[in-house]
């Protein structure tokens, strides 16, 4: 298949994922991972501005915690930092470029860990309003063509109305709660996936995986099972074990 075929297979599952069940939090999931599919780079992360215009991590592609404390440090410095203040995309980023390591020491210390070389950083923006930023990871140093990078920018766009879709908002304080119940929901959904993690025996990615699946075969939001599961009212006995499936993202 084309990478051209599978974009149109992927904009069209966007589309499908906008019914009026909508769960903000599995379809940020679900896009960071057709983002490193589409993109051909090793991770991605969709980070969203909370009440207090701080970066908070939405979704990532590889959920291993490395990955996230790296997103994490965006919260107070780090390119994602100044596409949301600017509005502007910042692109083919050198993270071993001796001055961008002293623009950012924390953040390019922490990318040299987990091995990413490169990074492309990419606005949630609609009619001017920014609400975060997408974020790709390279592990290789050559850059990101034109068209990817114009690709990169139409995800970003995708995601930016599918936050705000589900309600025509006249009030920013309005949108502003509405993503702060989303990020609230991230911080269940992460608490859960440890219980289960633990429970099972198994990685942090093969929990989220399964009860993900879970999720949505039962037609629930991935917040309220976590809630349900964080708070002992779920029998997770209900969940296959991970070892006897494997869900698909």
């Amino acid at each position: 298949m084309t990478r051209e075929q599978r974009m149109t297979e992927v904009f069209v599952e966007v589309a499908d994922s906008l019914t009026d069940d909508f769960d903000l939090i599995d379809f940020l999931q679900q896009l960071s991972a057709r983002c490193v599919e589409l993109l051909n780079v090793a991770a991605v992360g969709i980070l969203l501005a909370d009440a207090h215009d701080t970066l908070q991590t939405m979704a990532a592609s590889d959920e291993h915690t490395r990955l996230l404390e790296l997103f994490a440090l965006q919260h107070d410095q780090g390119p994602c930092v100044d596409c949301y203040h600017s509005g502007q995309a910042r692109t083919n980023i050198n993270l071993t470029d001796p001055e961008t390591t002293a623009r950012w020491p924390q953040f390019a210390a922490r990318a040299a860990e987990t091995g990413f070389v490169a990074t492309n950083v990419l606005p949630l923006r609609l009619r001017g309003r920014v609400i975060g930023a997408l974020a790709l990871f390279q592990t290789d140093p050559d850059p990101l063509s034109g068209q990817d990078i114009t690709l990169a920018q139409a995800l970003a766009d995708m995601a930016t109305i599918a936050i705000l879709q589900q309600r025509t908002l006249d009030h920013s304080q309005v949108e502003r709660a509405q993503l702060q119940y989303a990020l609230t929901s991230r911080i269940v959904v992460e608490q859960a996936k440890g219980i289960l993690a633990e429970r099972w025996h198994v990685s942090l990615d093969a929990a989220f995986a399964t009860f993900r699946a879970y999720a949505r075969a039962h037609n629930l939001q991935l917040a309220q099972l976590s809630r349900k599961i964080a708070a002992g009212s779920f029998d997770t006995s209900a969940i296959p074990h991970p070892n006897r499936s494997a869900p698909r993202s």
